[in-house]
C-alpha cells in the first residue's frame, strides 16, 4: 500500500517567499499561479498541492505575517515588566518588519483588498487585536490621553512606520531603523527614559 505524499513545510515556505517577491514587484493581478511556481522552482501543477488558487496564496502570506506580529506581540507583553519599554519593543518589530520584510509589508499593504470578503473580515479582527495592545500600553504610559486620542496617536505612530514602504531613499538598513524608531516614539510621546508623572505623598 503507498503512503499518502506529505506536504513539505520547506517547499511551502518557497512558495510564499517566491510569490511575496513576484508580488511586491508586479503587483496581484499580474502574476500567475505558474509564474510563482517557476521563481519557487516547482514545475506543473505542484503548486497546488499546497494551494489551490492565487487568493490563497494571498491569504497564507497575509495570515503569516499578523500571525508573527501577534506572536511577538503577545510574547513582548507577557516578559517586559516596564511598560515603555515593552512599547519599544513593540516599536522595534514593526519597523523590524518593514524594513528587514520590506517586500512582504509592501505586499502586505497595498494587496489586502485583492483578499476574499471573509479573509478580509478575518485579518481585520487580527490586526485590531494588534492595534487594541500598543493603545493599552500607551494608556498606562500616558494615562492623560483620551482613548481617542491614545488611538490616533498609535496609528499615526504606525503610519510614519510603514512610510518608508512608499519611497526607496537609499538609506542603510541601520540607519533607517533608528529614523523610523525615533519618528514613533516622537509620534507616541513616550519612551523607555519617560516617566509617569505621580502625586507626592
Amino acid at each position: 500500500m503507498t503512503e499518502p505524499r506529505t506536504r513539505d513545510p520547506a517547499r511551502k515556505g518557497r512558495i510564499l517567499a517566491a510569490a511575496a517577491d513576484l508580488l511586491a514587484r508586479n503587483g496581484f493581478h499580474a502574476v500567475s499561479m505558474s509564474d510563482i511556481g517557476a521563481a519557487a522552482g516547482i514545475t506543473g501543477s505542484g503548486i497546488y498541492r499546497h494551494f489551490g488558487s492565487k487568493s490563497a496564496v494571498l491569504v497564507a502570506l497575509f495570515d503569516r505575517v499578523i500571525d508573527g506580529l501577534l506572536r511577538d506581540e503577545q510574547a513582548t507583553v507577557a516578559s517586559v515588566g516596564d511598560l515603555p519599554v515593552a512599547l519599544r519593543e513593540l516599536i522595534s518589530g514593526q519597523v523590524e518588519f518593514v524594513v528587514a520584510d520590506r517586500e512582504l509589508a509592501q505586499v502586505y499593504y497595498h494587496e489586502v483588498h485583492n483578499l476574499p470578503a471573509e479573509d478580509h473580515r478575518r485579518l481585520r479582527r487580527k490586526q485590531r487585536r494588534y492595534l487594541e495592545e500598543w493603545v493599552h500600553l500607551l494608556q498606562e504610559i500616558r494615562p492623560e490621553l483620551t482613548d481617542e486620542e491614545s488611538r490616533a496617536l498609535v496609528h499615526a505612530a504606525i503610519g510614519a512606520i510603514q512610510s518608508t514602504l512608499f519611497h526607496n531613499g537609499g538609506l542603510p538598513a541601520d540607519r533607517l531603523r533608528l529614523l523610523l524608531t525615533g519618528a514613533a516614539d516622537a509620534t507616541l510621546g513616550c519612551s523607555p527614559s519617560h516617566q509617569v508623572d505621580h502625586p507626592e505623598t
